[in-house]
């Protein structure tokens, strides 16, 4: 299966960037997508929804996505835009709940030579991430297949109702 690669502008964030961060605790009377985009990162830099642009690369450094489980992050980040996230480590929680919305992680541990402003590119097929700002290649792990067939479908919830179509069941 051919994978498209991601390119996108770099926007940097530190270690230990929590749930909370991502979308805070006040917004969550919503579970509607396009609502819970307009505040993406607010906690941590107030202006980043009006900075950030549809396809952009959020980088950071180790632990993205600690705190509580709530699935809530990934869809904020996914309906606001992002294209993708890469650090060098992720909640393991957070890690899944990505992949189940659809939303494209990458554990890079060079991810600190990456600075905000970067053009970069992820090609999903070699393993490589490209910053096309320094010319700099990184390699990392690619993503399993089955793993790659949940973003393909857009997550969990689109790749099970592909399969239980493609089985006549419905």
């Amino acid at each position: 299966m051919q994978k498209a690669n991601i390119n996108g502008k770099v926007w940097r964030f530190g270690k230990d960037i929590d749930t909370d961060l991502i979308i805070a605790a006040r917004y969550l009377n919503t579970s509607i997508p396009q609502e819970l985009a307009k505040h993406i990162m607010e906690d941590a830099d107030p202006e980043f929804v009006n900075k950030m642009s549809v396809g952009d690369i959020i980088v950071a450094d180790e632990n993205f996505g600690c705190g509580s489980s709530r699935e809530h992050a990934p869809i904020a980040l996914k309906a606001a835009g992002i294209a993708a996230i890469i650090a060098p480590t992720f909640a393991r929680i957070f890690y899944r709940n990505a992949f189940n919305m659809g939303l494209p992680i990458f554990e890079l541990s060079e991810s600190a030579e990456i600075s905000e402003g970067d053009e970069i590119s992820v090609d999903m097929n070699n393993g490589t991430i490209t910053n096309k700002t320094t010319n700099k290649t990184y390699n990392f792990t690619p993503i399993p297949e089955f793993m790659q067939e949940l973003l393909d479908a857009g997550g969990l919830m689109n790749f099970a109702q592909n399969e239980i179509i493609a089985q006549g069941n419905i």
